[in-house]
């Protein structure tokens, strides 16, 4: 039997014995789809255990996300129920390791994480002011996923990319649509009595950064160089449903142009919430 263990050399080796890696077609490619390998479905079912949907064939895998933080500023997308969740737009009950299998076993490679200085020489007071960053930015660069979230509502469907749900403050425009960069996180020391390294997704829990963090915790990070700032990110709450309402997210290799229907029903379906307050509705 496969297992989800924490550390991301022995997940690498669950992947690499249970799903040989390839280059997935677009999900929404013509033609029959291609039989799975046995040990592909037992990675499958294992994962669906787990409450993370992975198709190996379409490049994506799919997960419950409850809306969190709608009219606040955000540091983070998504984060688990132990993570900085007064910060982030999503919450998930998925176990980090869970979903760092499901990544890895779609194929992807970490890429490298933000890095920035201040310039030299500074920008002058009047550049500042005029909106010049006072940072030389490296974005997060390599390998990563296309991100989207969707649910059924009042018989419609909504399927978004996520970044159709943020709003930059400095700019009053949603975020630019980009790939998503995967980290993989990293090993941290367990505590300064345990001299063990931990999987730093499982401990801290947060899963995916809208504004960069050196640490690198993340498995997958924003890349684009406004994303220095932390305090310009938040939820279009028009978009979005109440807070605590059970949607789809979706990390896909390729880009999504259509709902396919191996996608549309995994989409939750949610009501308003009578007794909550009214702008939360």
């Amino acid at each position: 039997m496969l297992s989800l263990p924490p550390t991301p050399m022995m997940l690498r080796t669950v992947v690499a014995s249970a799903l040989p890696l390839f280059v997935a077609p677009t999900p929404q490619q013509a033609g029959p789809a291609r039989e799975l390998s046995s040990a592909e479905k037992e990675l499958v079912a294992r994962l669906a255990e787990q409450q993370v949907q992975l198709d190996p064939v379409r490049g994506f895998c799919a997960f419950p996300a409850d809306v969190d933080i709608r009219d606040d500023l955000l540091e983070y997308l998504l984060v688990g129920p132990a993570g900085a969740a007064h910060e982030s737009g999503f919450q998930t009950p998925v176990a980090p390791s869970a979903l760092n299998v499901a990544l890895l076993a779609l194929g992807v490679e970490p890429g490298s994480n933000a890095d920035w200085r201040p310039k030299d020489p500074l920008p002058s007071e009047a550049e500042l002011r005029a909106g010049a960053n006072p940072y030389e930015i490296s974005v997060p660069a390599g390998d990563g996923f296309y991100l989207y979230v969707g649910w059924k509502q009042a018989g419609e469907t909504y399927f978004f990319r996520v970044e159709d749900l943020i709003r930059n403050l400095g700019t009053g425009q949603a975020m630019t649509r980009h790939r998503w960069v995967y980290l993989g996180s990293r090993m941290v020391r367990g505590g300064k009595k345990d001299a063990s390294e931990v999987f730093a997704a499982e401990i801290y829990q947060n899963l995916i950064n809208v504004a960069f963090f050196r640490d690198g915790y993340t498995l997958v990070t924003s890349a684009l160089p406004e994303c220095i700032d932390q305090s310009v990110w938040m939820l279009n709450a028009w978009l979005v449903p109440e807070r605590g309402s059970r949607l789809e997210m979706v990390m896909s290799r390729s880009r999504i142009d259509a709902l396919p229907p191996e996608i549309d029903k995994l989409l939750p379906s949610i009501t308003p919430d009578s007794s909550a307050p009214e702008n939360e509705r």
